[in-house]
């Protein structure tokens, strides 16, 4: 009996450390691994408030433009701030040209105005000279040519345009536009409707001679004035060939192209803007329909 007893007891003695060894320290272990990954865990709240705090606020624009949205003028510069990717605030200036506070930084109560520090006055106006300043303060070669030869081609057309082709324009298209008319213009006097029609009408047929000039000299071979690139003349002569909708004037083939290429290399800097002023067109025509 007694060597059955002693027998018996070393079969017992590994099935209890077997059983204790395994049990033990799986359990240390699965306790452990949770904790370090929970404490992990919290680490990256801290690095997820950081960029809150590193929030810079938005610049301030560089310059401010007062604009009238339906005009010509104003559309070629918008265009051009939008296409040269300036830091700029629009400003709608409609029915507040002619107020005090206006008047004060602009006697001329023309729009665009421009607004910027370092001006002599504070402020500059014309379409034209608003480009070619903002062109020589950036150095904006691509708009604005620095070499004499091609910046004087620039030059002529935007003059020739403003000289010649616009006041043209501004004859045919006002009266349909619903702008008024400069004094002295038949359309600004005392004559019969009859009369006054028959100035617009003359205005209508007189821009066919610009526009072929503009083809044959400014243009020739090129895809733009400026060349492969448009310019500043090519952005106000394509803002102003928008108006010839109000009067449905029957644009040459080269000049619904050019306009087209105009859209298309500037992208939304020039559809955007011309989309008010062709809303403003399609809702005259609507008006008088």
């Amino acid at each position: 009996m007694a060597k059955k007893t002693t027998t018996a007891s070393p079969a017992k003695k590994p099935a209890a450390k077997a059983a204790a060894k395994p049990a033990a320290k799986p359990a240390a272990k699965t306790a452990a691994k949770p904790a370090a990954k929970t404490a992990a865990a919290k680490a990256p709240a801290k690095s997820a408030a950081k960029p809150a705090a590193k929030a810079k606020p938005a610049k301030k624009p560089d310059l401010t433009l007062s604009v009238i949205k339906p005009s010509v003028n104003n559309l070629a510069v918008r265009v051009f701030v939008r296409a040269a990717k300036l830091n700029f605030d629009e400003a709608d200036a409609y029915g507040q040209t002619r107020t005090k506070a206006f008047l004060g930084k602009n006697p001329a109560h023309l729009t665009p105005m421009l607004e910027e520090k370092g001006l002599p006055r504070g402020t500059l106006w014309e379409s034209c000279a608003i480009m070619q300043y903002l062109s020589n303060k950036h150095g904006l070669d691509k708009f604005y040519p620095k070499a004499p030869a091609k910046r004087a081609m620039v030059d002529s057309a935007m003059f020739y345009l403003i000289g010649t082709f616009y006041p043209y324009l501004a004859r045919a298209t006002y009266p349909a536009l619903g702008f008024p008319q400069y004094p002295g213009e038949v359309g600004a006097s005392e004559a019969d409707d009859a009369s006054k029609q028959a100035a617009q009408k003359a205005a209508a047929a007189a821009l066919a001679e610009p526009l072929e000039v503009f083809r044959s000299f400014f243009i020739a071979d090129k895809p733009f004035i400026g060349g492969a690139h448009p310019s500043i003349a090519d952005i106000r002569l394509a803002a102003t060939l928008e108006f010839l909708a109000a009067i449905d004037y029957a644009l040459p083939k080269w000049a619904k192209t050019y306009v087209a290429a105009m859209e298309k290399k500037l992208g939304k800097a020039y559809s955007e803007p011309a989309g008010d002023v062709r809303g403003y067109i399609a809702w005259r025509k609507s008006q008088t329909a």
